[in-house]
C-alpha cells in the first residue's frame, strides 16, 4: 500500500497502513489504541480518523473514530466503545494485538475544531469525551487551560474513558447512575453549568442524539447563542 503525502492540519490524507504501538482496556466497555502512522499530519484537536478494515475476501467495513491525542502527539490515539454487534469496535476490542496493521485515513473534520484561544466550554456525554480530551490535551500543553472549560455526563466512573484525566484537570463530572463525592447522582443542573459559561464564546457539545438534544436545550435557556454551538453526535454504530 502506498502511504499518502504529508498534508498539514484540517486537510484529509488518504488511507495509510497504521501499525499499532500500543493496546489496552482502561475503562470498562472501551479499547485504547495508539497508533503509528508512516506520514503523518498534524491534526487539529477535535478531527477524527476513520478505521477501515479488510477481510481475505475483500470485504472492508469502516468507521469513524475521534483521536483523543493532542495535536503534535506523534501517535493517534483511539479510545473505542464496544457496541453490540459492532464489526469493527468488536474486533479492534477482542482481535488487534501490538505491531498490528489496518487502514485509516485522516485527520477529518473542520468544524468541530478548537485552536486553543477561544474561550471555550466542552460539553460530552460518555465516549463523547475522546474529542474533548485532545482539546484538554491542547489546553495543558500549550498553557491555555483557563481558556477551556469541560463538564462531562456519564453513568458512572466505572464507564468513563479519561475519568481520572478529567477530575485531575478540573473537570465537572456528573455521573447519573451513582454519587460522586458529595454529589448526588444527576444529569447537571442548570445553575452548575451557567458559571461555566461566563466569558465563554464557543460550545462543543459531543455524544449520542439524545444527549445533545438535552446539552444544547440546556445552554439555550442560559442564553447562550444558538450560532456559537457546535456539535457532534453518533448512533448506535459498531
Amino acid at each position: 500500500m502506498t502511504a499518502a503525502t504529508p498534508s498539514v492540519a484540517g486537510d484529509v490524507t488518504g488511507w495509510q497502513l497504521a501499525t499499532v504501538r500500543t493496546v489496552d482496556h482502561p475503562t470498562q466497555g472501551f479499547v485504547r489504541l495508539r497508533l503509528e502512522l508512516p506520514e503523518p499530519a498534524s491534526h487539529r484537536a477535535g478531527q477524527h480518523y476513520v478505521v477501515r478494515l479488510r477481510a481475505e475476501d475483500g470485504y472492508t467495513a469502516q468507521r469513524s473514530y475521534s483521536t483523543a491525542s493532542a495535536p503534535g502527539d506523534r501517535l493517534v490515539e483511539l479510545m473505542v466503545e464496544r457496541m453490540d454487534d459492532g464489526e469493527v469496535s468488536g474486533f479492534l476490542h477482542d482481535d488487534v494485538r501490538v505491531g498490528d496493521t489496518f487502514e485509516v485515513r485522516g485527520p477529518i473534520g473542520r468544524w468541530f475544531t478548537w485552536d486553543g484561544s477561544t474561550p471555550a466550554l466542552a460539553f460530552a456525554g460518555g465516549s463523547g469525551v475522546v474529542p474533548m480530551v485532545s482539546m484538554l490535551r491542547h489546553a495543558i500543553g500549550t498553557g491555555a487551560a483557563e481558556a477551556l472549560r469541560v463538564v462531562v455526563v456519564a453513568k458512572s466512573l466505572a464507564v468513563l474513558p479519561y475519568a481520572d484525566e478529567l477530575r485531575a484537570s478540573g473537570a465537572f463530572v456528573a455521573l447519573t447512575r451513582e454519587n460522586l463525592g458529595s454529589r448526588v447522582a444527576a444529569p447537571p443542573y442548570p445553575d452548575e453549568v451557567a458559571p461555566l459559561l461566563d466569558g465563554v464564546e464557543a460550545a462543543y457539545v459531543c455524544g449520542s442524539v439524545g444527549f445533545v438534544g438535552y446539552a444544547t436545550r440546556l445552554l439555550q435557556e442560559q442564553a447562550f447563542p444558538a450560532d456559537a454551538i457546535r456539535v457532534e453526535q453518533f448512533g448506535e454504530t459498531g
